[in-house]
């Protein structure tokens, strides 16, 4: 992956005093004549002294790059791991979900605006360190940690810490996670992640400049880079009403999955609700994500979903071969699951997934 693309605006900040608390000098900066440049994200953004990158939470400080999102989550909660959403990945247990501030795009349909659309320094966080993290899942009885809700990428070197020694304890790691990520960095992070789930926005390049303030190339690169790291991986696509649901992009993304070896990762079509920048859109009608659905199976798609709706069939795990249902969930809940082994319990085949 490039890393020497042309730099991009960044903003002016001075570090207000007691941040030095929850700051830790990155990994993946180079100096440049012209200021520090970060190589976490494809971003790239070029920082003179006391600037904050697009994310907001990485600052030039004395000719260096700087996390200032350590040990501050802005958000902590136990969920299920079915909202992730990670359904085939030990289902009904629960994770311990966390996020600093920030985000390294700028979705005009973000969910999370409100934190993901600021800065560590202008929002009321925790504190919380990779240790407390990691005793805090120990004591919930949670199987895993998620590093979710705002992009975890812009909070890397805390992830990073706190998936090091999770892993060393047999706690499980989830990325939830828009794939915006360099691949060095990425790598590095794969060798103590378990699970993810990545956000595949749209299969338009214009779409990643036009909607979500990135590009698309590099989350196709996240995806190549995880399964070969046999990270498990599920992929979440948002359908916006006008926008990203046409039946021809949808077609041509599954096509892509299938033909790149990702026939048996689960898919989750998610139904758009007006928030953020797009209220004047429509929610997604459910003929739409069910039409969906019928292009991803076609295509040769095996484990498709339907979320972010009411209680659905398509919310159901099918049996690629015998087509029963072997995982029933009732929103969250798992209501019957006959995997037995890793296999379906009606006629014996394989159903991918970490059980």
């Amino acid at each position: 992956m490039n890393t020497e693309k042309p730099i991009r605006p960044a903003t002016d900040t001075s570090l207000p005093a007691g941040m030095e608390r929850y700051s830790k000098e990155s990994l993946y900066y180079k100096i440049t004549p012209t200021g520090v440049q970060c190589l976490i994200c494809p971003n790239n953004c070029m920082l003179r002294e006391g600037m904050k990158g697009i994310c907001r939470t990485h600052v030039a400080l004395e000719n260096k790059l700087y996390t200032i999102a350590y040990g501050n989550p802005c958000s902590v909660h136990i969920d299920p791991i079915e909202k992730k959403p990670l359904f085939h990945f030990l289902p009904a247990s629960e994770c311990l979900s966390i996020a600093t501030a920030g985000c390294n795009l700028s979705c005009k349909n973000c969910q999370n605006w409100e934190i993901s659309q600021q800065s560590p320094i202008d929002i009321s966080n925790f504190e919380l360190f990779p240790a407390q993290v990691l005793e805090e899942a120990i004591k919930r009885g949670c199987k895993s940690i998620a590093y979710t809700y705002t992009e975890p990428t812009v909070f890397f070197e805390y992830a990073s810490d706190t998936a090091i020694i999770a892993k060393e304890r047999g706690i499980k790691n989830l990325m939830i996670s828009n794939g915006y990520i360099n691949e060095i960095p990425l790598r590095a992070l794969a060798k103590t992640l378990d699970a993810a789930n990545i956000d595949l926005k749209s299969f338009s390049a214009e779409n990643y400049k036009k909607l979500f303030g990135g590009t698309l190339q590099p989350v196709l690169n996240t995806l190549m880079i995880l399964r070969e790291a046999g990270v498990w991986l599920e992929i979440t696509n948002l359908l916006i009403p006008g926008l990203t649901d046409g039946a021809e992009s949808l077609m041509q993304m599954c096509e892509w999955l299938v033909s790149n070896g990702f026939a048996g990762t689960p898919l989750h079509f998610s139904r758009f609700h007006p928030m953020h920048k797009l209220t004047n859109l429509p929610v997604t009608p459910i003929q739409t994500l069910e039409k969906a659905r019928e292009i991803a199976i076609s295509a040769g798609m095996q484990y498709v979903y339907i979320g972010n709706v009411a209680a659905t069939d398509w919310q159901h795990t099918y049996c690629p071969n015998c087509k029963k249902p072997v995982i029933e969930r009732v929103g969250y809940r798992i209501a019957a699951n006959n995997v037995i082994n890793g296999v379906c319990k009606f006629c014996g085949t394989r159903i991918s997934g970490i059980w």
